[in-house]
């Protein structure tokens, strides 16, 4: 039992060196390691309780209002009261809070692809299974963990989107290269004039995989109104809830930014995504027949009222 010790020991020694946990602000952030662990969480839902948070991170309560108080204090954290309990406060990232999970994302994707890079490809897959099966032993199988995450937008990611869409589309249903001809229209507006703090595209990434993404974008001809555009979620992942998720973060995102309604054109075959925009409160506004992209469809133009 002592050499197993000390063999565990080590390891830790090792690791804690390895992805800068002794360092003096965490990934190079102004955030200590349990901020940042804070605001990861945060990231991976709408919003949370406290004694939530807790739980997931086993955190001393004492402490762990301490470290919300801070993040509150410089504006990485909005915290509410519940309207089901007023006792109780829900918390969630601010718009601030967003961006700075996505650095630290995005640093910590980089220092970890930058270790593996220097390992031989026997080596990466190695390490891989052995930090799997330390996982699977030491894992919390009581919580199932969020099997997703959501970022902005990164260089490389419109060609990925395109691609997607135009795929799916065509496999599911058909659709022909009009429709790969729509999307890269789109996503070329979107990167020629995009305005940060109104209008934003979401990744979701499952393990380092890209596996959806959507667009909210200024409507050019009305002011307070915003198009959500290109909702996709990887057939493999689906039922993780990662559309509805990419949805209701446009919806936040754009009460945020002041608009007054959302509007969306799909087509009535989409039930899956028709469903969604539903349950989120949008309302059938209009529809008509077309000849597009190889079919005939029946095109509707959906609203949300903010």
């Amino acid at each position: 039992m002592d050499a197993r010790i000390e063999t565990v020991r080590r390891f830790s020694r090792l690791y804690t060196k390895r992805i800068g946990l002794l360092h003096e602000g965490f990934l190079d952030s102004p955030f200590t390691l349990t901020e940042g662990r804070v605001i990861y969480e945060l990231a991976q839902r709408d919003q949370a309780t406290a004694s939530a948070l807790g739980a997931a991170l086993d955190l001393d309560g004492g402490y762990l209002s301490r470290v919300i108080r801070s993040l509150v204090r410089r504006g990485m954290v909005r915290k509410r009261k519940s309207p089901e309990d007023r006792r109780h406060y829900l918390l969630s990232l601010t718009e601030r809070g967003t961006q700075a999970f996505s650095r630290l994302n995005a640093t910590s994707q980089a220092e970890v692809g930058t270790m593996l890079a220097g390992l031989a490809e026997d080596d990466q897959r190695r390490l891989v299974t052995a930090l799997s099966q330390v996982e699977a032993v030491l894992g919390d199988r009581e919580q199932p963990r969020v099997p997703y995450v959501l970022r902005p937008h990164h260089v490389g990611d419109m060609g990925w989107v395109v691609e997607q869409q135009a795929r799916l589309y065509n496999r599911e249903y058909g659709w022909n290269d009009e429709y790969e001809a729509l999307c890269a229209e789109i996503v070329a507006q979107f990167l020629r004039q995009f305005e940060p703090n109104r209008e934003r595209c979401w990744i979701a990434e499952r393990e380092g995989e890209r596996v959806g993404s959507v667009f909210l974008m200024r409507h050019r001809e009305r002011e307070r109104v915003a198009r959500l555009r290109l909702l996709f979620v990887d057939e493999r992942t689906r039922g993780l809830g990662i559309g509805r998720r990419l949805v209701h973060e446009c919806t936040r995102f754009a009460r945020e930014a002041g608009y007054q309604t959302i509007t969306l054109w799909t087509n009535s075959i989409l039930h899956a995504a028709r469903r969604i925009y539903q349950d989120e409160g949008y309302v059938l506004v209009h529809e008509e027949p077309h000849h597009t992209f190889g079919h005939d469809l029946v095109g509707q133009t959906w609203e949300l009222a903010l």
